[in-house]
C-alpha cells in the first residue's frame, strides 16, 4: 500500500547512488546520471507538509523499483500509521457544548504515541 501512496521515492532503473543530498539523488547507470528531486517540506493541497527522507547512502547499487527515500507516514517502505487506541466519547449532560473524547491515563504517562 506504501508503493501507491506517491509518498515514496523510488528507482525508476538500475544504477549506483553517486550523490545524495537533503533535496536530490544522482544515480548513474547506463553510460548517464538520473537525477531524482526529493520533496522537502512542501505545502499540499490539504495544508499538510509533504517531505522525503533518504533512505539510501552514498555508493550503494540501487535495483529498479526499490525505495530510495520514505515519504509522510512510512519507514523502510512500509505504512507507519501508529497504533490503534480505544477511546469513549461523553456528552455532558445532554449538551453538545462540553462534550469530550476520553483516553486512558496510560498514552500519556507511558509515552505511548511519542
Amino acid at each position: 500500500a506504501a508503493l501507491d501512496s506517491g509518498a515514496l521515492a523510488i528507482a525508476e532503473r538500475e544504477g549506483r547512488v553517486v550523490y545524495t543530498n537533503t533535496d536530490k539523488i544522482l544515480l548513474a547507470g547506463n553510460g548517464d546520471i538520473l537525477s531524482i528531486p526529493l520533496v522537502i517540506y512542501q505545502r499540499s493541497n490539504k495544508n499538510t507538509c509533504m517531505h522525503q527522507k533518504l533512505q539510501v547512502p552514498r555508493g550503494k547499487c540501487i535495483k529498479k523499483g526499490q525505495i530510495l527515500a520514505d515519504g509522510a507516514a512510512t519507514v523502510g517502505g512500509e505504512l507507519a500509521l501508529g497504533k490503534n487506541v480505544l477511546v469513549a466519547y461523553m456528552p455532558w449532560e445532554g449538551y453538545n457544548s462540553e462534550d469530550a473524547v476520553l483516553i486512558s491515563e496510560r498514552l500519556v504517562y507511558e509515552d505511548i504515541y511519542t
